[in-house]
């Protein structure tokens, strides 16, 4: 045999090979609604190659942004019906299935990023909150960030008397609609994939979320106030299907985990070393962006605990404000 037909047995054996692996690779489907310029995806990109390398090929994480598969709530529910393997979202909208998280969402929680860490890894109350989610279809493997939700409006925000009769989108979560109405605004539920729309036709006259999520998704052209308000830290617990998680080995459990505790790793730094120069990308653009007093608006929001208190019960409010408070007294 000539060393030219070696060489191409050689070859088409190993693409044989290659082919055989790629074959084996079973597809995991991952579904978020950020852009696919935004920290979720630059994420969710970290998190795939890495659950690659760490089960040897054995699983491909697809990734489907900007809510081409489903929005937010959607994406949950498919979680539970098998539909898609993972996703990521605010922890308020995991509440429609467990309504204490909705506590998360309680204004004026911790008052840094690394205060916001330490709540979701190391508070006794969230994590067996946590601990409840498998029976509901699904579990938090980790948790990405987003940053503190903030506002941008077409009109300047400097006082809660800005808000009255002014139309607030919110998402679907007792916690943040509560605060925005004790701030003053009526507020108007509708999934993130339609809120630049209603923006510009003037359903509403604006929304809130972290400044990852306006620069991502572009609110600022359409409402260009920015208001630094601060006032909910909404990182995004990563979740995965339970019955995916449960048709893993535990080998391959244990990478998985593993690449989730890298991806939120990244996430958490991008985010937080990227809040300023969005900020001045946006100001380029045109936004105006404001500081405001804060003491106006964590008094406007004062009734929201005890109306939580009143909904959710003493013990459960209690619990998150008492770590929370721990962790603020502790930086």
């Amino acid at each position: 045999m000539n060393s030219a037909l070696v060489k191409l047995l050689a070859t088409a054996a190993t693409l044989a090979t290659f082919g055989s692996a790629a074959a084996a690779a079973e597809v995991l489907k991952f579904s978020h609604t950020d852009n696919p310029g935004g920290s979720r995806q630059a994420a969710a990109e970290v998190f795939a190659e890495k659950v690659s390398e760490y089960t040897d090929g054995r699983y491909e994480v697809r990734i489907f942004p900007a809510g081409q598969l489903a929005n937010d709530p959607k994406a949950i529910e498919q979680l539970q019906l098998g539909g898609i393997d993972f996703t990521v979202s605010a922890t308020g909208s995991y509440a429609t299935h467990l309504p204490s998280l909705n506590l998360t969402a309680m204004p004026f929680l911790v008052d840094s990023f690394e205060q916001g860490w330490e709540l979701y890894d190391n508070s006794a109350w969230l994590q067996g909150e946590f601990d409840k989610l498998p029976e509901k279809g699904f579990r938090v493997l980790s948790t990405w960030e987003a940053g503190f939700r903030s506002y941008t409006t077409g009109m300047e925000l400097n006082s809660p008397a800005d808000a009255e009769g002014r139309k607030m989108r919110v998402y679907p979560n007792d916690m943040i609609r509560w605060t925005m109405e004790a701030i003053g605004f009526q507020t108007v539920v509708m999934p993130i994939t339609d809120v630049y729309l209603a923006i510009q036709q003037g359903t509403v006259d604006g929304q809130e979320n972290p400044v990852d999520t306006i620069k991502s998704l572009r609110f600022y052209e359409v409402a260009p106030n920015i208001t630094l308000t601060r006032h909910v830290y909404s990182p995004l617990p990563l979740t995965v299907a339970e019955a995916t998680w449960q048709s893993f080995s535990e080998e391959d459990q244990l990478a998985i985990a593993k690449a989730a505790t890298e991806s939120a790793a990244f996430s958490r730094d991008l985010v937080q070393g990227s809040v300023q120069s969005q900020l001045d990308e946006m100001k380029a653009a045109g936004a105006k962006v404001n500081i405001p007093e804060i003491g106006p608006f964590r008094d406007a929001v004062a009734s929201v605990y005890d109306k939580a208190r009143d909904v959710y019960g003493s013990e459960a409010v209690d619990g998150i404000l008492s770590d929370a408070k721990a962790i603020r007294d502790g930086s």
